[in-house]
């Protein structure tokens, strides 16, 4: 998987640099101190991974994201725990607070090459085929897989895409996040940040900005927090 990072300060660029050195079959293939420079690069050249800094001279991360194609991933880093959320409002693969840990970053790694994979599969000629009352079967890596409700345990919106994850397997599928929340049983499935819908049936448990579901940490959008509470914590919380 190539790489480059953008980060207007030298010091953190070099640490992600050893962080990249020691994380194989990851490949560095530029590093920018500004978006508008990283952005030229990739008007000719294509990466599959950018690290970006959040908070930058000139054009934010944020706003460069946006920019960036489709087909690419983004890895937010920052030194600011407060930004993780506007990370996932542009789609981003993950976030990665400084100073980066090389297990947490190896982690976002991962994630980022499993997706890859998913997408170099793809086959993305239709997506849903049919809802039932408890299923619907939806084409995915040139089958046509029949999901039901009750094994999903969340949706991931990555950028034109959707990512189903089930109990024991992840179909990538080109829908908006949007339309697949509109046929999804409202008692159970509830949509809280603009990046991912969650299964209610299989929450472990909640804080005040994320939902834990097994071993994936789900954050919640402002957005969308308060529906979130009232319609599906508080409402639930045994009381004496």
């Amino acid at each position: 998987m190539n790489c480059i990072i953008v980060d207007d300060e030298p010091l953190a660029r070099e640490a992600i640099k050893m962080l990249i050195d020691q994380t194989e079959n990851l490949h560095l293939i530029g590093a920018f101190s500004s978006a508008e420079s990283a952005a030229n690069y990739l008007k000719s050249n294509t990466t599959d991974l950018v690290f970006l800094d959040i908070q930058m001279p000139g054009s934010n991360g944020i706003e460069f994201a946006k920019t960036i194609a489709s087909e690419t991933f983004v890895i937010f880093t920052t030194a600011y725990s407060e930004f993780a959320l506007d990370s996932y409002e542009v789609d981003a693969i993950d976030y990665l607070i400084k100073p980066v840990r090389l297990e947490r970053f190896q982690k976002a790694v991962e994630k980022a090459k499993s997706y890859l994979k998913l997408f170099q599969a793809k086959d993305f000629q239709s997506n849903i085929e049919q809802i039932s009352e408890d299923f619907f079967f939806v084409k995915a890596d040139r089958r046509i897989f029949k999901v039901y409700f009750k094994d999903i345990l969340f949706i991931e919106g990555l950028k034109d895409y959707v990512v189903l994850h089930t109990e024991n397997q992840k179909l990538i599928t080109a829908m908006n996040i949007k339309t697949i929340g509109d046929q999804l049983p409202k008692n159970d499935f509830v949509r809280v940040s603009k990046s991912y819908i969650i299964n209610a049936k299989h929450i472990d448990s909640v804080d005040n900005n994320t939902v834990y579901i097994k071993e994936n940490e789900i954050p919640i959008g402002n957005v969308y927090r308060d529906f979130f509470f009232d319609e599906f914590v508080t409402k639930r919380i045994i009381s004496r």
